[in-house]
């Protein structure tokens, strides 16, 4: 019994850091929920429906989802492009923002997007990124498989989860501690720049592999 609870522990430990190391990583959904969190609008349904997402996605890949992906290429092929063109819509929004020297700073109860926009945003960044999947369903799912032992496969995709949990939660609410950096057009200017980037960069990213493909 010992050594079975030391396994579900390991397991558990190792879907955390290996989840952690991907999420950390700077992307879409992470500049999304961030600059939601700036301007503190409808911080806890994107926190919500990104946690949510990475969730369900991760159990669906540690219990199957990730062989049936690896046997449909074609599929992941039309991911690929659509996931692109939506990132690049978003890159060009983002910069024409940054590039609009004729607003000021945004605030929550200025040019605020209804909950039902944020919601939507924030469901297109979560399901429509194949980053996600490749990260949540396939890398995660595939190491979880690799689990005989369904309590230590559960105890992998529950340490995976939680730290999608604390992350989206801390970047979302732990954004307004970064208020005073704000208090300047020029540093919503550079957040918009910067989002843009990194939609771009993921989009070039996604063709490349589109290509390969």
């Amino acid at each position: 019994m010992f050594d079975s609870h030391a396994l579900w522990i390991a397991a558990a430990l190792q879907g955390l850091g290996l989840s952690a190391g991907l999420i950390l990583a700077a992307g879409p959904q992470n500049a999304f929920i961030l600059r939601q969190g700036l301007l503190r609008q409808h911080v806890g349904t994107v926190v919500a429906i990104a946690a949510f997402c990475d969730v369900m996605l991760i159990a669906a890949g540690a219990f199957g989802l990730a062989t049936l992906l690896a046997a449909q290429p074609a599929l992941l092929g039309f991911a690929l492009w659509g996931g692109a063109a939506f990132l690049v819509c978003y890159a060009l929004f983002a910069l024409r923002r940054a590039l609009d020297f004729r607003a000021g700073i945004p605030t929550s109860q200025a040019g605020a997007a209804s909950r039902a926009a944020a919601a939507a945003a924030s469901w297109a960044l979560a399901l429509l990124n194949p980053h996600v999947y490749l990260d949540t369903v396939v890398l995660l799912g595939t190491v979880a498989s690799s689990f005989a032992d369904m309590p230590a496969r559960i105890a992998f995709a529950a340490g995976a989860s939680a730290i999608s949990i604390v992350w989206f939660a801390g970047i979302g609410y732990g954004a307004r501690l970064l208020a005073p950096i704000f208090a300047k057009p020029i540093a919503w200017r550079i957040v918009d720049v910067s989002v843009a980037a990194i939609m771009a960069t993921v989009a070039a990213s996604l063709v490349r592999a589109a290509l390969a493909a």
